[in-house]
């Protein structure tokens, strides 16, 4: 598929005057986080989480909390969804890859802020319910993968920016590989069942430079597709 979107992609305006309110509360608690960047906050106070959340967790939908959702996996909180935005930087004209699709919440975050996603899953089922909400929101800049994202895309490689939702022991290198020269990715990286490090990894001229941002907890990145 070419990258030649018209433009990047948006949530379509529907907030009641409540939802905006809600909506308000994950950008407060993003902004007591460190978050400072207007952009990464617009983002996320128009995107609507509730769309992403599995209804029994409707009511927390708006929370600074992480939520269970389907195969065993989570929606991350707000505010370090808006954490890792910023810290990857992206820019509009952008292409960027993300590792883990999830609920979708992370991609439809950086639709509006960069030209392109592309965003891998592994569980079939994840996938299609993502695809069907970043389909229903008009986020028509996002592309979805079933498929190994270990791997990364190499056929859509070389990316600006790269982020993995899924936490390996350490930097994959076959994912450095598909960076672009000075790009960046941000990843957790740390052993399953413990506490893990927020990673910034820029594609330095003298090779990967990193910088630690703090302790996060994701489940693992782990190799193939899955079953369901």
């Amino acid at each position: 598929m070419s990258d030649k979107a018209p433009h990047p992609g948006s949530a379509p305006d529907r907030m009641t005057s409540q939802q905006a309110a809600l909506a308000m509360r994950m950008v407060l608690a993003a902004r007591r986080a460190g978050v400072s960047d207007a952009r990464v906050l617009a983002a996320l106070e128009t995107t609507p989480r509730a769309e992403f959340v599995e209804p029994p967790y409707l009511q927390d939908a708006h929370q600074d909390t992480a939520l269970p959702i389907a195969c065993g996996q989570t929606i991350s909180q707000p505010s370090v969804v808006a954490l890792m935005t910023a810290a990857l930087a992206p820019e509009p004209t952008h292409r960027v890859l993300e590792i883990g699709t999830g609920s979708g919440y992370q991609a439809a975050i950086l639709a509006p802020l960069c030209r392109r996603v592309y965003t891998i899953e592994r569980h079939p089922a994840l996938h299609r319910l993502a695809k069907a909400r970043l389909d229903r929101l008009g986020l028509h800049n996002v592309t979805t993968l079933l498929g190994d994202g270990s791997r990364g895309w190499p056929e859509q490689a070389p990316f600006d920016r790269i982020l993995l939702t899924a936490a390996p022991e350490d930097v994959p290198r076959l994912l450095a590989q598909q960076l672009k020269p000075g790009g960046v990715m941000v990843l957790p990286a740390g052993q399953e069942g413990s506490l893990q490090t927020l990673l910034r990894v820029t594609n330095g001229a003298d090779g990967l430079e990193y910088e630690e941002l703090g302790d996060v907890r994701f489940v693992p990145l782990l190799e193939g597709i899955a079953r369901q």
